[in-house]
């Protein structure tokens, strides 16, 4: 259950969502959907994270809802409790790792290097975040850690946009990107839904390598 190989082709984006007021959290997740977007990982960077990933739970039940930058056990548990169908973390520690893999749910933890894939591979994890991807190395960088490792599939995030998504979705190696720019922190403040609708419809349409 902890692999989310199946996560990964639920679209060729997962938006990645940071929600400071939790009344917009339903609106986003709505106008996602409208656009074909029925997956967001909702980071919990703000204080009132958990509130929105509850309402979204609670209110989207078609939309998979994923709780993004799990940093710790405590926020595993705590986005678990709130309705988090699955966990992404931006990097993992043995610890981390450890009790995220007793949830029962899928997780997707972040890696940068050819070690830490090797160590999540020896978990038993097959499908991770690759980040920060731009910084990182970018496509170049994902297509090399194919030839030793052919059995990852990777999701690379940070830095990538509507216009660099398709290099990194040619990959043999890569089944989604994740992506911030589907919900612009303007439109959100704005209440712009049939722009983030727009952009989900953009992404939804992105070709991913067979």
């Amino acid at each position: 259950m902890a692999d989310a190989t199946h996560i990964l082709k639920a679209s060729p984006v997962i938006p990645v969502v940071t929600i400071d007021d939790p009344r917009r959290a339903v609106p986003v997740a709505r106008a996602l959907a409208d656009g074909g977007v029925r997956i967001i990982e909702l980071t919990l960077r703000t204080d009132s994270a958990l509130d929105s990933l509850k309402l979204i739970a609670e209110e989207v039940p078609d939309i998979l809802l994923g709780a993004g930058t799990v940093l710790t056990p405590g926020q595993a548990d705590a986005a678990v409790a709130a309705g988090a169908q699955f966990l992404v973390s931006p990097g993992v520690t043995p610890a981390l790792l450890g009790h995220m893999l007793t949830l029962d749910l899928p997780v997707l933890p972040g890696v940068a290097t050819v070690g830490e894939v090797m160590a999540l591979l020896e978990q038993g994890l097959q499908a991770m975040k690759f980040f920060p991807a731009g910084p990182a190395g970018g496509p170049d960088y994902v297509a090399a850690i194919g030839a030793p490792v052919p059995q990852v599939t990777f999701c690379p995030t940070g830095g990538i946009s509507l216009a660099s998504a398709p290099e990194y979705l040619k990959l043999a190696n890569v089944s989604c990107v994740g992506g911030s720019w589907l919900t612009p922190r303007g439109a959100i403040e704005n209440g712009n839904w049939q722009l983030i609708t727009e952009l989900a419809q953009q992404a939804a349409a992105l070709a991913v390598a067979p």
